[in-house]
């Protein structure tokens, strides 16, 4: 009997197409049960009591959460395919570095420029955002992707976020393309791989009637 792979998810999060590409990459057959949050399910909330959020990998019964440390655990139990970290300490541990500076610097701006409470808010998370995409165009270089060239850890924490491109842009009225040209030519590539292109949340246009829905939701389409 093979393993038993589930991924709870909910379709827009860029933190659950970061566990998605990674399985993919790994050639792991999984099941999707998708969230219809707010109205979480019995299954999320026991399989992930303490944040009670997605995405949560079941594997065999047993939950993992947090898709940076999903990720890792798919790496290391699925190792018979390329690991997703490069085999010398320093740059895995800079591999490291930049996915949490994702998860801690930019995701924390990017929202605030969609869930802002007045102009300036959204404005000086816009900045931050723009100065977060341009430390990651320094850490990319000239390369194809973050692990030279080979797609890794770094390329599957960032790459989840380009659904959200759009609405980003049309909340905080810039353009990422001119500001940081590198990481857009760098998303394209990343899109011409099936693992990423079947695992993105699809239509931005959905993604930025999401936010707008959660935003009047909330009282803030004022």
């Amino acid at each position: 009997m093979g393993d038993r792979v589930i991924l709870v998810n909910f379709w827009s999060s860029m933190f659950g197409a970061r566990v998605k590409i990674a399985l993919k990459e790994k050639g792991v057959s999984y099941e999707e049960k998708m969230e219809h949050l707010p109205n979480k399910t019995l299954l999320l909330l026991e399989m992930n009591p303490v944040h009670k959020r997605v995405p949560v990998l079941i594997h065999n019964g047993k939950p993992i959460c947090g898709s940076l440390i999903i990720i890792e655990y798919i790496d290391q139990v699925w190792n018979d395919r390329a690991s997703f970290f490069p085999e010398d300490p320093f740059a895995r541990t800079q591999a490291r570095f930049w996915a949490d500076f994702v998860d801690r610097k930019l995701y924390d701006n990017c929202r605030r420029i969609v869930w802002h409470q007045s102009k300036e808010e959204a404005e000086k998370a816009k900045d931050e955002t723009i100065e977060n995409l341009r430390a990651l165009e320094g850490a990319l270089g000239d390369e194809p992707y973050f692990g030279g060239d080979v797609f890794g850890f770094v390329d599957i924490a960032l790459i989840g976020f380009y659904s959200w491109f759009q609405t980003y842009e049309a909340f905080g009225d810039f353009s990422i393309e001119a500001e940081c040209p590198k990481i857009i030519a760098w998303a394209k590539r990343c899109l011409e791989r099936d693992t990423v292109s079947t695992s993105l949340a699809g239509d931005p246009n959905k993604v930025y009637g999401l936010a707008m829905s959660v935003r009047k939701t909330f009282g803030l389409d004022g």
